[in-house]
């Protein structure tokens, strides 16, 4: 089995400093929408130039690199074991060219391991077996703390939100996570929502669906409808850029529906900051493609 080290390091550089076009674009186009000498618009002008110079210098675009989540889709035949063992090898050394801030810190005695990795949960790596002939294909997104701290897990009905166990109880608890985060979470922001599963399923799914590019609506209609919906009303709030006030709260949304018990109907909601890093590399033989 190929070491794939050094192609991994590349993965998180790129992804830590070089932000997708499709975000960059959306980015870009938001800008136009804000009013010119506003603070709105000095934000998305800032973030701008920031995405430019790290891109420019293999800089990280945040000072908080985030948390890295790996989803890895493993052709039959490779050993799970031995890339995580390569994923992590990776990361230490990513860490040690300053692509990633030192972020692993054991939460029981405050200690920074200084090295991004802590045990076998940081970072966080998701495998899934694909059939032999398929390629490896390596996804990693890093998830600011900022963000990460005004995700929302609902449980429905919500009494004080009216709140049902249907769609438009959805939309009324996905609204009110947007709310709640105002400027803390770095808008403009991205929303990944799942409905249903537990409370630990609900919440890796919504930020799985988070993988896709801006844009990307759900098969189902009545979900993609909710996902327009959802990011067009988000943006009435008069959130704006970084809490600036502005036409610019979110960008997309994208919405998952999952299985759940009869007694249970969870929502979770993960927001993710502008900064929305996520990068692929594909493992065609001795090809690697980066994405």
């Amino acid at each position: 089995m190929k070491d794939l080290t050094n192609e991994i390091i590349e993965l998180i550089r790129r992804t830590s400093s070089n932000l997708p076009k499709d975000v960059e674009d959306r980015l870009r186009a938001a800008v136009e929408k804000e009013a010119p000498g506003s603070a709105a618009r000095g934000a998305l002008e800032t973030i701008m130039k920031n995405i430019e110079l790290s891109r420019k210098n293999s800089t990280p675009i945040c000072q908080d690199t985030g948390t890295p989540i790996f989803r890895v889709h493993y052709p039959e035949g490779w050993s799970a074991r031995k890339l995580r063992e390569q994923i992590r090898g990776a990361m230490a050394e990513a860490t040690k060219k300053n692509f990633m801030r030192p972020n692993a810190v054991d939460a029981v005695y405050d200690k920074n391991t200084g090295n991004n990795l802590g045990g076998d949960d940081f970072p966080s790596i998701h495998f899934e077996e694909v059939d032999a002939d398929q390629p490896l294909t390596i996804e990693l997104m890093l998830k600011g703390g900022g963000c990460e701290n005004v995700g929302r897990q609902y449980s429905l009905p919500h009494n004080e939100l009216g709140a049902g166990r249907d769609l438009a109880g959805v939309r009324k608890v996905a609204l009110d996570a947007v709310q709640k985060a105002q400027g803390q979470g770095c808008a403009p922001g991205i929303l990944g929502i799942s409905i249903g599963g537990d409370r630990g399923t609900s919440y890796i799914k919504s930020k799985e669906v988070l993988y896709d590019k801006i844009g990307t609506r759900n098969a189902d209609p009545e979900l993609a409808k909710l996902e327009e919906r959802l990011t067009e009303e988000s943006n009435q709030l008069g959130i704006g850029p970084m809490g600036f006030g502005g036409q610019t709260t979110v960008i997309d949304t994208k919405i998952t529906g999952l299985s759940r018990l009869p007694a249970s109907y969870f929502v979770s909601v993960s927001y993710m900051c502008w900064a929305y890093r996520r990068r692929k590399m594909v493992v065609r033989g001795e090809e690697v493609e980066y994405d």
